[in-house]
């Protein structure tokens, strides 16, 4: 598969922070199948683990996919396995447990990122980085109806509820944005543990300036010196032989 894609190096790191006794968050690195992903649990007391662990534990078995829209069907599949074993747990444990998702698919020189919850996928592509998913977030919510301004989000008290996750309903909700893959092209996913210490510029600099599995390394580092009050999980992607995100200059962004 991907015989017309560019090659990825791509590498994974994640750490329980400074603060939280356990780490919730998983990830999955599979280059040869077109997938990558993290998933941060909640629930509490080791559950949240449980929900991430399921939901890459089911997203494992992938296996080779004969084409995009396979691999696509076959990522849903997984998902939705998934989801229904955390509805299973939730029911017997008797409270409610659940895990966002963030995941990057790629085949044939084509990708598409999909998401639930507040985990990232960002796209630094011609030296300019973007944030790819939207947060499924109260705040998010807000500052869409024009309710809050962009300052008041930052300090807003509920500003870490999420709207949507796996696990939590019969019905999972992702969103998603697809495009063409371009040599050169950075893919980074992220718990929120990343970007609650983290900007965006930091993010993009890092990870131009290093291979990926520096970059991750080295962004963990700066999250776990700024006090590391969440779990924190890095997946950096990056695409064929390009200039670290520099490449083809009259490109388009990720299309919708």
């Amino acid at each position: 598969m991907n015989d017309v894609a560019p090659p990825f190096e791509s590498f994974g790191v994640s750490h329980k922070g400074c603060v939280r006794e356990h780490n919730e968050d998983n990830y999955l690195v599979e280059p040869q199948a077109g997938l990558w992903v993290v998933a941060d649990g909640m629930g509490g007391h080791e559950a949240g683990e449980v929900a991430s662990a399921s939901i890459v534990e089911h997203l494992a078995t992938i296996g080779i996919a004969s084409s995009a829209p396979d691999l696509r069907a076959r990522f849903e599949d997984r998902l939705s396995r998934a989801n229904a074993e955390i509805r299973r747990i939730s029911q017997s444990r008797g409270i409610t447990i659940g895990s966002t998702v963030a995941a990057l698919l790629a085949m044939d020189g084509r990708f598409a990122c999909l998401w639930a919850g507040d985990s990232r996928v960002y796209l630094i592509r011609n030296g300019s980085i973007s944030q790819i998913s939207k947060d499924h977030t109260e705040v998010q919510e807000l500052l869409d109806r024009g309710m809050i301004s962009a300052a008041e989000a930052l300090a807003w008290p509920r500003r870490n509820v999420i709207t949507h996750a796996v696990g939590v309903s019969d019905e999972i909700v992702i969103d998603f944005q697809q495009g063409e893959i371009m040599p050169g092209d950075i893919f980074l996913l992220s718990t929120d543990g990343l970007t609650a210490h983290v900007t965006d510029a930091e993010i993009e600099a890092a990870a131009v300036s290093a291979t990926a599995q520096e970059a991750c390394e080295n962004l963990l580092e700066m999250v776990l010196a700024r006090g590391g009050t969440d779990n924190v999980t890095i997946v950096l992607v990056k695409a064929g032989a390009g200039r670290n995100g520099r490449q083809h200059p009259d490109l388009s962004r990720a299309e919708g």
